[in-house]
């Protein structure tokens, strides 16, 4: 993909850090999948993704603190851990 900013980059699969703000809460993601313009830097994250941060900044924020950094793990993983959860309870 053609960088939208400096109209000049490619855009190749990376990992950024994604910084939040709101009310006075900062919220950090870091090692977030996104395309990444090799010219000037800017990134470009995929709707899931950003839908999945401003879920879990959202949680951040709710439960009050002012100050969070996370390692960014996909849903997928996540489920996974559930799965795994509930096979231990059910003797596996």
């Amino acid at each position: 993909m053609n960088c939208v900013i400096c109209k000049q980059g490619q855009t190749q699969p990376g990992l950024v850090t994604v910084t939040l703000e709101r009310e006075g809460a900062i919220v950090v993601f870091k090692r977030v999948p996104a395309e990444v313009c090799e010219n000037c830097g800017e990134y470009y994250l995929s709707d899931d993704v950003t839908g999945e941060l401003l879920e879990r900044a959202e949680e951040a924020i709710a439960s009050g603190v002012e100050v969070e950094i996370c390692r960014y793990v996909a849903k997928a993983i996540s489920l996974c851990e559930n799965s795994q959860s509930r096979f231990r309870s059910q003797g596996f």
